[in-house]
């Protein structure tokens, strides 16, 4: 009996858990439907056995490439016609079994899409760069390269970074499951399979590709931000980029709003929203005739190329006053007066790239709110002793911990590691204080390496003693853009023979808006070595949504305003959208926070795959979590 079922019978169903394929359109799969139209051969539509036979007897060998299957790569490209409006699905099936590969391919060609085989691991690259698959199906085991290697080796490419790759295998072990989809798989079929499955499997991936395709190929945003009016973060960043390239002299400006927590807390997030977009109106208003785009938040980047070097302190201060001298309506008659903080940078300076330039900024705009102008000037240092150095030394840098518990149940232990700073006296300097100070004194990216360097440590002391074990780690996108940084935690692992997929980087949705483009090329060394990588403190949002795309992300943390969605419907509805595109695009959701029950069933109900917060366990110094016997 082939591993495929050519024959579908109520008892051949293997008594296990469901597989995750959905009905596709009739049309698709209807040959094999029980009042279909008997075939010309008068062979019932129930029955592939014929078709199979057939095929085994008049396909060439999957050997020989590119006549791997009956039709070849040429043809196929001939015998795309509309089908339901759409060219025939096309699958490229990698499978060492000729002869289970002929009967798959026999079961799709049925169905009215275009299969290839490809029998060789080494041929697969290739074979999907001729060929231009909708859908791979992988075998698990093969010779000399298992299909998860071989997974991981495709998604390495960008171009093949959204090919769906579904494993057909006879491996019953959920654990490898697990790992098949860690690997970048997106679904797991369980050999004997019946025909119609298969095809049902197949085509709900292919078509819910197909759907993502337009969205994918588009561009990530416009020129203008249609939820602002303003500039596009990526408009104004790519600008940016071409006068760091041919060295067009000006000015880069970084506005902060201050006292925007108390704002929100005073006045809810859809005021807040309002108020914030007012205040980028005005702030372009100033900046006029130079563009203007909103970050984050509270901050504004300004680019004035061909603004002379004496002019731009007084440009600042305009930009200072714009927003300050403003009467901003809140709540009917209500107005009130913003405060902002201006850095700013001369162009090009010795910047050899967007994310420097957006990093000086930053860094005046930290040393602006110290002043009583609210304006400062980003100064290269001249030495590094020259600046306030932040204590380093062992004996002050704590790491504490928090699990994140698999909602479905895991015996996986996983935490996240947050920072803690210990002074002469004993106090704690939690990291919400640390990170900006060290960001200040120009030492972010020696504290980042520290911690990096423990959480190696702790990993690492673990693998030697059989130990599971997976760690989630903010780090600061300052550290994440220096080259030398990405070659030394490569380096690291490596060196420490840590599995790449213990390790979780945070990304904080803020930090990547503004440092999309260096994060991905970050995201993309770190990619073969198995790191993986987190969004944290998502919401919603149309550039927000398009870096799900961008970001090659294996998990999404939402806000941990989101805790409170059980008391507020309009929060529930959001949260629930947010998991449904989440778990569409391949992510699992952490929610966070939650300290109640009733906090618990709400993420529970929208469907989040990992809970965290007091609930489980508040944050402490040890990683002796119970994960086995963990109850939600």
């Amino acid at each position: 009996m082939s591993a495929i079922e050519p024959t579908s019978r109520p008892q051949d169903e293997p008594s296990r858990s469901r597989l995750r394929a959905e009905t596709p359109p009739q049309t698709y799969w209807r040959r094999w439907a029980e009042d279909a139209p008997a075939t010309t051969t008068g062979t019932p539509a129930g029955n592939a056995g014929p078709i199979a036979t057939a095929a085994m007897t008049a396909m060439p060998e999957p050997s020989d490439a590119p006549a791997s299957s009956a039709t070849s790569a040429s043809d196929a490209d001939d015998a795309r016609k509309p089908h339901d409006d759409e060219a025939p699905y096309r699958i490229l099936i990698v499978e060492d079994d000729r002869g289970q590969a002929l009967f798959a391919q026999s079961v799709l060609h049925g169905a009215g899409m275009l299969a290839e085989v490809e029998m060789l691991p080494d041929g697969v690259l290739a074979a999907i760069t001729r060929f231009k698959p909708d859908l791979v199906l992988m075998d698990l085991h093969m010779p000399g390269q298992d299909g998860m290697t071989l997974t991981m080796q495709i998604r390495q490419q960008r171009e093949f970074l959204h090919l769906p790759i579904v494993f057909l295998t006879g491996d019953p072990d959920p654990e490898r499951q697990f790992e098949v989809l860690e690997s970048g798989a997106d679904d797991f079929l369980t050999k004997p399979i019946r025909p119609r499955h298969l095809i049902a499997a197949v085509s709900n991936r292919i078509k819910r590709a197909r759907q993502r395709a337009p969205a994918l190929a588009a561009p990530v945003s416009h020129a203008v931000n249609p939820e602002t009016g303003l500039p596009t973060r990526a408009h104004v960043m790519q600008q940016l980029g071409t006068a760091l390239e041919e060295q067009i002299a000006g000015g880069l400006f970084f506005i902060e709003i201050g006292g925007t927590l108390g704002l929100r807390e005073r006045y809810g997030y859809a005021s807040f929203e309002q108020l914030m977009n007012a205040a980028g109106q005005q702030l372009a208003q100033a900046a006029a005739p130079y563009p203007l785009a909103r970050l984050n938040d509270n901050s504004f980047l300004a680019l004035a190329n061909g603004l002379q070097a004496e002019a731009m302190d007084a440009f600042a201060q305009g930009l200072r006053d714009g927003l300050g001298q403003h009467a901003f309506a809140v709540r009917g008659d209500e107005t009130l007066h913003l405060r902002g903080s201006v850095g700013y940078a001369s162009l090009p300076d010795t910047f050899s790239d967007t994310g420097s330039a957006l990093e000086a900024t930053e860094r005046a705009a930290l040393q602006a709110r110290q002043q009583p102008e609210n304006v400062a000037a980003y100064v290269t240092p001249a030495q590094p002793e020259d600046e306030a150095r932040l204590s380093l030394v062992d004996a002050d840098l704590e790491l504490a911990y928090q699990p994140i518990v698999a909602v479905a149940g895991s015996d996986l232990p996983q935490y996240q590691v947050l920072l803690r700073m210990r002074q002469a006296d004993g106090t704690l300097i939690p990291a919400a204080q640390a990170v900006p100070a060290a960001e200040l004194a120009g030492r972010i990216v020696e504290l980042d390496r520290e911690v990096m360097q423990r959480v190696l440590d702790i990993l690492a002391q673990h693998q030697a003693d059989g130990k599971a074990l997976r760690l989630f780690v903010s780090q600061s996108p300052r550290s994440l853009a220096r080259e030398s940084f990405a070659e030394w935690l490569l380096q690291s692992i490596a060196s420490a023979g840590i599995e790449g997929t213990s390790l979780i980087i945070d990304l904080r949705l803020d930090d990547a808006l503004i440092h999309s483009v260096t994060l991905r090329q970050f995201c993309s060394r770190l990619m073969p070595a198995g790191v993986q990588f987190c969004l944290s403190q998502f919401e919603p949002g149309q550039e927000a949504e398009a870096l799900l795309t961008q970001l090659p992300l294996g998990y999404l943390r939402v806000s941990s305003r989101y805790a409170s969605a059980h008391s507020d419907p309009g929060l529930r509805d959001q949260l629930r959208g947010m998991i449904d595109l989440a778990h569409r695009l391949g992510l699992q959701v952490i929610g966070q926070q939650i300290e109640d029950p009733q906090a618990a069933a709400a993420m529970w109900m929208g469907g989040v795959d990992f809970i965290q917060g007091n609930l489980v366990q508040g944050v402490g110094s040890e990683l002796g979590f119970d994960f086995h016997n963990a109850v939600l």
